[in-house]
């Protein structure tokens, strides 16, 4: 008898939960086991699999997040970073591992995944795209391979309704380039340009944000230099990639250690 690790999806209502429900439904060695939506949901008392158009369940939607956690073995988290902060800590007292795609993290829920990483296995990733990883992974090997002379921008867009700017996955891949130069995003990180602002200094690693339409996710990184350009570029056409790297992580943590994992781990990326 195959057993399944039995997965549970929070804010299992919105566009990404049902993806998610509909990932699961097809994807080997995992059942959805509980989902969860918001006090006050339309959603409550629904069969999650009958929302995304795969078929009944079995299981209700539910306001109890508390019970989820405590119901399975590793629960997939696309809320908003206060919903995933005080996920982790349900997280850490069920003993249940969380994969967390949420974007918009500041210090403190990032502080909350770490401290339930000291009990329970934590995946957390701005993306959760093989692709995208695959460019993190690049672009840091690209910025060291190259001198403070090529000047990098990264150049996002997202759908109008995006709320938050830059992109998560923006952030990471600014990241990634300074860690390649060995350097600080926060000193050579710059989120904004208007008006009279002098010439680029050297290292600077600057950020442009588009909205509009219906994009599902564009990125570029763009090591500029007198004479040349290297243009590195991902472009994400169906949501369906984030669910599916979320739901490999969600099965990759199955008898993994506590600790704080990104999709680097789940893909066995090498960036030395």
């Amino acid at each position: 008898m195959v057993v399944q690790r039995k997965i549970g999806i929070v804010g299992v209502g919105g566009r990404m939960g049902q993806m998610l429900v509909r990932v699961v439904a097809e994807t080997e060695g995992c059942v959805l086991a509980a989902a969860s939506e918001a006090p006050g949901s339309q959603h409550l008392g629904a069969d999650p699999g009958v929302l995304a158009g795969v078929g009944e369940s079995g299981v209700v939607i539910t306001d109890d997040a508390t019970a989820l956690f405590g119901s399975v073995e590793a629960v997939i988290d696309f809320t908003t970073p206060d919903a995933t902060a005080a996920h982790a800590g349900l997280a850490a007292d069920a003993g249940c591992a969380i994969i967390a795609g949420t974007t918009g993290m500041e210090a403190t829920h990032c502080a909350a995944l770490d401290a339930a990483a000291a009990k329970v296995p934590v995946v957390w990733a701005s993306n959760m795209s093989s692709g995208v990883n695959l460019l993190f992974a690049i672009t840091e090997q690209v910025a060291r391979a190259l001198d403070p002379d090529f000047d990098i921008e990264i150049v996002e867009m997202h759908n109008k309704h995006k709320v938050d700017s830059p992109s998560g996955t923006a952030l990471s891949l600014g990241e990634a380039a300074a860690r390649g130069r060995g350097v600080d995003l926060d000193t050579e990180g710059v989120f904004s340009r208007e008006g009279i602002t002098g010439e680029r200094a050297r290292g600077n690693i600057g950020f442009a944000s588009l909205r509009g339409g219906d994009v599902v996710g564009e990125h570029s990184v763009v090591f500029a230099a007198s004479g040349e350009r290297i243009e590195l570029t991902h472009r994400a056409t169906d949501r369906g990639i984030f669910a599916r790297g979320a739901v490999r992580a969600a099965n990759w943590t199955s008898g993994k250690p506590p600790g704080l994992y990104s999709m680097t781990d789940v893909l066995g990326l090498d960036v030395g």
